[in-house]
């Protein structure tokens, strides 16, 4: 269990769940994983290798929710809205800022029949949508260069961190007044409003990623229980203790992700029944047993912190590669060995960048914001630069 120290007026330091660090960090590494995959499928979803790694959206906005309960829950009386909202921005918006740039340093290697409006973007264009994209401001289609509709062309994944903003300002306003009776209700109703989607819309949660209303209402539904029930998870103290802990929770969530899609096309609503079993049923028992094993141990303490720590910066900045990529594929046939080659290529660059994102900029800008913004801070004070503040959400930005 790892003890971290705190600026002298903070609350009372707090030890990290090792397991879930780490739990976080696979999801993200089998997140990359399947954008490498997903192209070869040829955008038919019912051909998708890893068919389900979309879900980890779901099981990180349920992990947040634990977390930011886990984390402030206790810190109200000495803290107020704006310095929680400070605390948020410092831990996620340098790593937006830096998908942003990356992005639009890739945009223009990204031409090609699968992303036609690439070359026809003007560089005042790009320019204007990468500022944009630094503020993690959703965009209308009306900005979109790329021909996905993404409210952030440049870094499609940074959608779910619109979310994640939205639920840590539901929480702030909110969510942490409530008592874990009508948290339950709360979760009740998003759990029927998660499940009534995925029964009668596509039979998934793929979607989210588009500011209009079709993908906003898959968004918010994917947000509210997870989030809902992270927070109640966290303060109903439900623990599921387990030796191997995190093997195991590793175990289950490859299997999660990697089942094929069931029902085929005439039976939508069967895969939205075993995609609601895995967010309502199966993501709360894994983190139940992460939360249950504060300890790794080892080298699974080891593994679990790198795993953490690389987690957020290979999330926000791999997709870029991904555009590459795809674009590779869809200008003209490729070899399987050629297929696997750069797909495998690909998965190694992205990991080594994010590592280099997270030692090079990532801590030492929080570091510095810390020192500089947040209460009590002071230059040489020793800040907190937390692996698991909060869980944040992954996702793909197309199906």
């Amino acid at each position: 269990m790892r003890n971290t120290q705190k600026l002298s007026n903070d609350p009372l330091p707090k030890s990290h769940y090792e397991v879930l660090d780490g739990l976080r960090g696979v999801a993200a590494l089998l997140v990359v994983a399947f954008h490498a995959l997903e192209p070869n499928d040829y955008g038919v979803r019912f051909r998708q290798i890893i068919n389900h790694g979309y879900l980890a959206v779901d099981f990180f906005f349920l992990l947040s929710g634990f977390v930011v309960a886990y984390a402030y829950d206790d810190r109200w009386t000495r803290m107020g809205q704006w310095e929680f909202y400070k605390r948020r921005l410092i831990r996620l918006q340098p790593m937006v800022i830096v998908g942003s740039l990356i992005g639009a340093a890739l945009f223009y290697f990204q031409g090609g029949p699968a992303f036609k409006l690439v070359s026809a973007t003007p560089v005042w264009s790009m320019l204007l949508v990468m500022l944009l994209g630094c503020t993690l401001l959703p965009l209308p289609t009306q900005l979109d260069i790329r021909g996905w509709d993404e409210m952030h062309p440049l870094d499609g994944p940074a959608w779910s961190l619109f979310f994640e903003y939205v639920a840590n300002i539901l929480y702030a306003v909110g969510l942490r007044k409530l008592s874990n009776r009508w948290m339950g209700v709360l979760c009740a109703l998003s759990a029927a409003f998660l499940v009534h989607m995925l029964v009668t819309g596509e039979g998934d949660v793929i979607g989210g990623w588009a500011l209009n209303a079709p993908q906003l209402h898959i968004g918010f539904a994917r947000l509210m229980f997870p989030f809902f029930a992270g927070v109640l998870l966290m303060r109903s103290g439900w623990r599921l203790p387990m030796r191997q802990g995190f093997l195991v929770c590793s175990v289950l969530l490859v299997v999660c992700f990697s089942l094929p899609r069931f029902g085929g096309p005439e039976h939508l609503w069967v895969n939205g029944l075993y995609e609601a079993f895995c967010i309502i049923v199966v993501f709360p028992i894994i983190v139940a047993i992460g939360a249950g094993q504060r300890d790794a141990g080892n080298v699974s303490t080891r593994l679990c912190r790198l795993f953490g720590d690389i987690s957020y910066p290979l999330y926000i900045t791999h997709y870029p590669l991904i555009y590459i990529y795809t674009a590779w594929i869809a200008r003209g046939p490729r070899t399987l060995a050629e297929r696997a080659g750069w797909g495998v290529l690909l998965w190694l660059v992205a990991v080594a960048m994010a590592y280099a994102c997270l030692k090079l900029y990532d801590e030492p800008v929080r570091a510095w914001l810390s020192r500089r913004f947040l209460r009590g801070g002071r230059p040489g004070a020793t800040v907190h630069i937390p692996g698991m503040d909060p869980a944040f959400p992954v996702d793909v930005p197309r199906g």
